[in-house]
């Protein structure tokens, strides 16, 4: 512990966002350029380095949060890095966008704010950027072993560089034209600026990684000879299968999902579109969805120019207080959480029906009409109780020319024919089924991330990203990896 009477004498200081009217009119990342490494050695001395730190369980990576936070503390950013890097391959991305659950189980949150970890971490991360501590490690020695990691997502980015690192020859096939999955297009720019994505991709390239673009395994490349070719396959494909919402009226023109919509804005940042065919420049939008991919939608309609933007969630408002009975410490608590979108959606008061940001809680669509041409024009929604029952007296209609639904998604899209080429079997809930070593029912072929655990987090991809590293390790060499295997494919977060 740097300071021992830290937590006591400092108090929780964030990286401050950018003025509002200021950010909305660019796509660059909402924190104020260069104010968080003057906060972070301040903010490190809160930690208390306790006798047992549930911020190791609380993340799936076992991040060593009071080592790093000691040692930035005293401004050894090196050692900090290090440490860091021990167990994270891509804290710049994960210091943006994880949305902390090792805060949740901080000691220190039990009756205080909690450490800005997140905060430190992404300081030590574009620290070691900075100061050339993050060079490329290729392997000293080639194992003559090959491996194709199929999809380019953290998780896939993860496994690679973990067996490139091991000695093994790895290729990563991506089906779109750039490499990093939904973290290229699916990640809006204010959120994680690409060019953290880029130094990545260059750090694994110069290490030995190959990677095959606009490859789709399954049609441009037959799955079954691809597994003949190498001598293990890794299925990081990620759960891109998106829900539906089945309602009257969903067949209208202006209904998107919102996988259909971000894309196309990332292009537009990426140089390759002039303007999105999908703008909301002008329009009354409205997103179905009251998760991050719709906060993201949020963003990037703020930002095309939207005339009004709304975002209906059916769950109710959530509390500004952990309800210590329903999610005791150190669980991950369902708060009322103000993101940078919905900062600014109340700041430029872009959904006049609602009172602090653009959220509509427990609301559920009941059916969309359109106008004479086809097109959406409006969405019928009621109010609902914490059942999701419909409340009497409640329904009410809201005029739309664009409604973007982000709703989650199901599991891996099976339209490719890669999982059926590959012959591998499906969980009941239509993931990839695997067994304790991350191994499908066909020899040497793994599946990790959200194709087979289901949706999650970045934090939990890159950690199973990780541990099938070590699983197709130890496969290929007979002996027991030395890479690290931070999870197991059963393990869950803390929970009640």
């Amino acid at each position: 512990m740097a300071d021992p009477k830290g937590f006591l004498t400092t108090p929780r200081e964030e990286w401050p966002r950018r003025p509002v009217e200021e950010r909305v009119r660019d796509w660059n990342e909402v924190y104020v350029p260069g104010a968080l490494l003057p906060l972070v050695s301040a903010q490190a001395d809160r930690c208390m380095d306790c006798g047992v730190p549930f911020c190791h369980q609380a993340c799936p990576l076992g991040n060593l949060v009071p080592e790093w936070n000691e040692l930035v503390s005293r401004e050894d950013w090196r050692a900090a890095a290090e440490r860091l890097h021990a167990t994270n391959n891509f804290p710049e991305f994960t210091g943006r966008l994880c949305p902390a659950p090792c805060e949740a189980g901080c000691v220190l949150a039990i009756n205080q704010p909690a450490v800005t970890i997140k905060n430190v971490e992404c300081a030590i991360a574009d620290r070691a950027w900075e100061e050339g501590f993050a060079p490329p490690a290729p392997p000293e020695r080639l194992s003559g072993r090959t491996v194709a990691v199929i999809g380019s997502g953290p998780t896939g980015l993860a496994a690679a560089q973990q067996l490139t690192r091991a000695g093994h020859t790895v290729a990563v096939y991506e089906r779109d034209d750039r490499v990093g999955g939904l973290m290229r297009y699916g990640i809006p720019e204010f959120k994680m600026e690409k060019r953290h994505l880029e130094r990545r991709v260059e750090q694994m390239r110069a290490e030995g990684t190959k990677f095959r673009t606009s490859t789709t395994v399954g049609r441009d490349v037959d799955a079954a000879e691809l597994r003949a070719r190498y001598d293990a396959v890794v299925i990081a494909t990620g759960a891109t299968a998106w829900r539906e919402l089945a309602v009257p009226g969903r067949e209208l023109a202006g209904i998107h999902q919102a996988m259909e919509y971000l894309p196309l804005a990332n292009r537009v940042c990426e140089g390759d579109l002039e303007s999105s065919p999908l703008s909301a420049a002008g329009r009354r939008v409205v997103i179905v969805g009251g998760g991050d991919t719709g906060a993201d939608c949020l963003g990037t309609a703020v930002r095309e120019g939207a005339a009004s933007v709304t975002q209906l969630d059916i769950y109710g408002r959530p509390g500004d207080e952990r309800d210590e009975e329903a999610e005791p410490w150190p669980t991950y608590p369902r708060l009322y959480r103000l993101s940078a979108a919905h900062e600014e959606a109340g700041v430029l008061r872009t959904a006049p029906v609602v009172d602090a940001d653009a959220r509509l809680f427990a609301a559920s669509t009941l059916r969309f009409a359109g106008d004479g041409d086809g097109r959406v024009c409006a969405l019928h929604l009621v109010g609902v109780d914490a059942g999701r029952r419909p409340v009497p007296g409640s329904e009410r209609v809201l005029p739309v020319d664009l409604v973007l639904l982000a709703l989650g998604f199901s599991g891996p899209e099976r339209g490719d024919g890669l999982l059926a080429q590959l012959g591998v079997e499906l969980s009941p809930r239509g993931t990839v089924a695997r067994d304790a070593g991350f191994g499908t029912n066909v020899p040497g072929v793994f599946a990790a991330g959200d194709a087979a655990r289901g949706q999650s987090l970045i934090v939990w991809a890159i950690a199973e990203g990780r541990a099938v590293a070590a699983a197709v390790d130890r496969r290929l060499t007979g002996a027991v990896s030395r890479l690290p295997a931070p999870i197991g494919p059963y393990d869950r977060p803390m929970a009640v």
